[in-house]
């Protein structure tokens, strides 16, 4: 395997020259990805203005950051940004390419793919890198791209044996973000961009911004809940212990979608994924979905009343009894102690 086989690519995607927490995470994820390759890691920058932000991706691992700047790519467009990228790809051919799978990250992977004729999966909860024997024939080091399938059923390991560039988005918050100690002695090279008339074909009318009004990340402490709380009054009592406790509260897609709770905060493979120092799972079966956004909590306290519930294979301290009775004994307890 060539020099250039041995790259893997990160694609930054930034808002008013903000990184997205999801690119730092891959790039992260793609420094121990090189070191598996005995390669190297490098970050594709495109926006205007972005010069500051490029030096930054070497305290995350960058040893080269490519960047295409320019006033006409201040704000994504697919056109433009995707022959950037497309013609990059063509050029370097990398092994691997990563990006977030955000609404930019998902309109721009598959357009990318596309034009190289290369293999991506979505929405990945695990990365790693094998040698794999596939249909009697050897192949090295290849991207294992690891996700949930069959609506949660199955863990899918995929891979893109036949596809010299192997693509693949990841949510955020899937992987962790480390930076180094000390930042890489990278280097910055510019990419030129010519404008194209097929560019203009979309055009940005108009931007709206809204921020988040919950940050379940960022929560030390999480009380979820699932479709055992039963119904929308019985989870508000979820609301009261995280205010005993100073916490945020979090529910399964299955409580979303009896409209329990906001969609915004859902844990789980289509909504957030979560690394709090404590979780409290309240009535969660424990599906492969929810586990895929909350496993690696610092320590998880289940409460069930089902002793085979999957969530106990996974927790740290198991309760089993009826959440309405648990939930109760827990406030009163907090109330006291923290007064």
């Amino acid at each position: 395997m060539n020099e250039k086989n041995r790259q893997v690519w990160v694609f930054v995607e930034q808002r008013e020259s903000e990184p997205a927490d999801v690119s730092l995470e891959l790039l992260s994820k793609g420094r121990k990805l090189a070191e598996s390759l005995d390669g190297t890691l490098k970050a594709v920058l495109i926006g205007h203005g972005v010069g500051d932000l490029a030096a930054e991706l070497f305290r995350f691992g960058a040893t080269e950051v490519l960047v295409a700047d320019h006033p006409d790519l201040k704000h994504y467009n697919t056109l433009p940004y995707s022959r950037i990228i497309g013609e990059l790809v063509d050029k370097h051919q990398p092994r691997i390419v990563l990006f977030g799978a955000t609404f930019v990250g998902r309109d721009l992977a598959p357009r990318v793919a596309s034009h190289t004729l290369s293999g991506l999966t979505a929405d990945c909860t695990d990365l790693q890198i094998s040698d794999v024997t596939y249909l009697r024939q050897d192949y090295s080091q290849l991207l294992l791209q690891i996700r949930p399938a069959f609506g949660g059923n199955i863990i899918a390991t995929i891979i893109c044996p036949d596809s010299p560039v192997q693509m693949a988005t990841v949510r955020e918050g899937v992987m962790e973000k480390i930076p180094l100690a000390q930042p890489t002695a990278g280097q910055i090279t510019p990419v030129t961009y010519e404008p194209d008339g097929m560019d203009a074909l979309v055009r940005m009318i108009a931007r709206h911004h809204e921020e988040k009004k919950v940050d379940l990340k960022a929560a030390p402490i999480i009380v979820s809940g699932g479709y055992g709380m039963g119904n929308f009054q019985n989870f508000q009592m979820l609301y009261e212990l995280a205010h005993v406790i100073g916490g945020e509260v979090a529910g399964t897609r299955a409580a979303v979608d009896a409209g329990f709770i906001d969609h915004d905060r859902q844990v789980g493979q289509t909504g957030v994924t979560v690394r709090p120092k404590l979780y409290i799972a309240c009535g969660i079966s424990g599906a492969v979905q929810h586990r895929a956004g909350m496993q690696d909590a610092n320590k998880i306290i289940a409460i069930n009343s089902d002793p085979d519930a999957p969530i106990f294979d996974i927790c740290h301290y198991r309760i089993l009894g009826d959440v309405m009775e648990v939930i109760p004994m827990f406030i009163d307890a907090y109330k006291h102690k923290l007064k």
